[in-house]
């Protein structure tokens, strides 16, 4: 509880500094446009499998879209403690370790952002930017955190009690006014228990993402 608390805040801070820095704040958005980009590239036979699509746009859109997560933010700090009381332990350290992806991108993100000399993001820019910030260690865990993600979905949506959890959680859920939190558990399930077996899918995103991190550390 006191970490995922600790990471939410570091993520208040950051949208604060780039809130009383409008020029910071567009670098960083021009950053998580570049990546965007690039995962749309990177992955574009998964998008347009019709096995692995809900998949792939579900990583691209919940866990690193170039889009606004306040709202959803703010429904993770109201509900941690509702949360740790009802979910199961195995879901409970899913989202554990969303939110610590979630944080963790949002600080190399930052990061980076401070290195650009300007919003106008290219190829060159980009790997200038992401040697200067170095860091491949959380690079690398960043890239392990969204493995045991998608690992830990595609056991959550084989089993039975999990699913049924979730959806006794719903109405509650958007009552409370959780319903965006509510649907990211769902959209994740629902995208894993399609593929029926992600090791495939995953294996996939782990090769190019560890050869991505290679290259631009080389």
């Amino acid at each position: 509880m006191a970490f995922m608390a600790e990471r939410l805040n570091r993520v208040r801070i950051l949208r604060g500094e780039r809130d009383a820095d409008p020029s910071l704040r567009a670098r960083v958005e021009a950053i998580k446009r570049y990546q965007h980009r690039r995962f749309t590239r990177d992955y574009a036979a998964l998008l347009s499998e019709p096995r692995y699509s809900q998949a792939a746009n579900f990583f691209l859109g919940e866990l690193y879209g170039p889009v606004d997560f306040t709202d959803r933010d703010a429904q993770f700090e109201r509900v941690l403690p509702w949360m740790a009381r009802l979910l199961p332990e195995s879901l409970m350290r899913t989202v554990v370790d969303l939110i610590e992806l979630h944080a963790l991108t949002e600080e190399l993100d930052q990061q980076m952002a401070i290195e650009l000399p300007t919003s106008d993001v290219d190829d060159q820019l980009y790997r200038a930017a992401w040697r200067a910030v170095g860091r491949r260690l959380d690079r690398e865990r960043q890239l392990a955190l969204l493995l045991a993600i998608g690992r830990a979905l595609d056991r959550h949506a084989r089993n039975k009690a999990v699913t049924a959890t979730l959806r006794i959680m719903r109405r509650p859920a958007q009552a409370a006014g959780l319903g965006r939190l509510q649907a990211l558990l769902e959209a994740g399930l629902a995208a894993l228990a399609r593929m029926d077996g992600a090791w495939a899918f995953l294996r996939t995103i782990e090769a190019n993402e560890q050869k991505a991190i290679d290259i631009l550390f080389e």
